[in-house]
């Protein structure tokens, strides 16, 4: 039997799990606002949703992958199917919901595990929240819950901002993100895949909680430009939603991801990261 993925919201995530599985056989079968070509998404179909029938395609799966995220609305899918898809639960081997660590809220630079209470601080946080327990209630349905810290990757790198001399140091005391590159959620929804455990929850981050400004600084190292000036966070012109996220500062345990799926990093930091980036936008370590 085929092992067929639906990917709900196929974006930049879900697209570079396709890219591992569909080597391996996999039929992958996307959705997204409006209908797209297949091959410029990493995927065999695409279908638009909400607007179109994605009823043939889910009760084919095997596999389900939402990535849309929810609104004060709730979950967009949820919103739309949830019937369907609590009759598609029997038939299905894994169900992925990617959330964000956005639902542990502030810990003022403290860890938070998956055990964590969950306090967000904000309403996308709170969203979330909601969404993971819509998704949760829907009884046998194999799901796996995956927190994901701060995405990067290919086109999601400092360098363009640094090298055009509009890059900021936004400097807050005690501040420190989580980062993830997107090949490694991509790896580590490929081994959950193959190692499912319904009910199980993973924190995806990198194992190198660091304040933003550092990051910056170590794109313009590596770009033998000058480190951009820095910016007291107070002072610092930002629109509401780059400001909102620095209104939590948490570091994210992995462990669990590392423990329980078996996974090695590869990009432990963003010092491997950022490197990977740049010698593929150059093919060389100099600009």
């Amino acid at each position: 039997m085929t092992k067929t993925l639906l990917s709900f919201g196929h974006g930049y995530s879900a697209r570079a799990l396709a890219r591992i599985l569909r080597p391996l056989g996999w039929q992958v079968t996307g959705t997204s606002r409006s209908v797209r070509d297949p091959n410029d998404c990493d995927a065999d179909q695409m279908l638009a949703f909400p607007g179109g029938d994605v009823g043939p395609a889910l009760v084919s799966a095997t596999h389900v992958l939402i990535s849309a995220g929810p609104d004060h609305d709730g979950d967009p899918v949820l919103g739309r199917i949830r019937d369907e898809i609590a009759a598609a639960a029997p038939h299905l081997t894994w169900v992925g919901y990617l959330s964000t660590t956005g639902v542990y809220g502030d810990h003022q630079g403290g860890w938070v595990t998956e055990k964590t209470p969950l306090t967000p601080s904000t309403t996308r946080g709170q969203h979330r929240v909601a969404a993971e327990t819509q998704w949760k209630s829907i009884p046998g349905l194999p799901l796996h819950i995956f927190r994901l810290a701060g995405i990067y990757g290919p086109g999601r790198g400092p360098f363009a901002k640094v090298r055009a001399g509009t890059a900021r140091r936004i400097l807050k005391k005690g501040q420190v993100f989580s980062r993830i590159h997107v090949d490694d959620i991509a790896q580590a929804l490929a081994a959950s895949i193959a190692r499912p455990d319904p009910g199980a929850i993973y924190n995806l981050c990198d194992d190198d909680p660091a304040p933003p400004q550092d990051v910056i600084a170590h794109a313009a190292e590596l770009l033998d430009l000058p480190i951009p000036q820095a910016v007291d966070f107070d002072q610092a012109e930002m629109s509401p939603m780059a400001r909102s996220f620095y209104a939590e500062s948490k570091r994210v345990d992995n462990s669990r991801l590392k423990n329980e799926l078996g996974v090695g990093l590869l990009f432990p930091t963003y010092r491997e990261g950022l490197k990977s980036l740049l010698l593929a936008e150059t093919g060389s370590k100099t600009p």
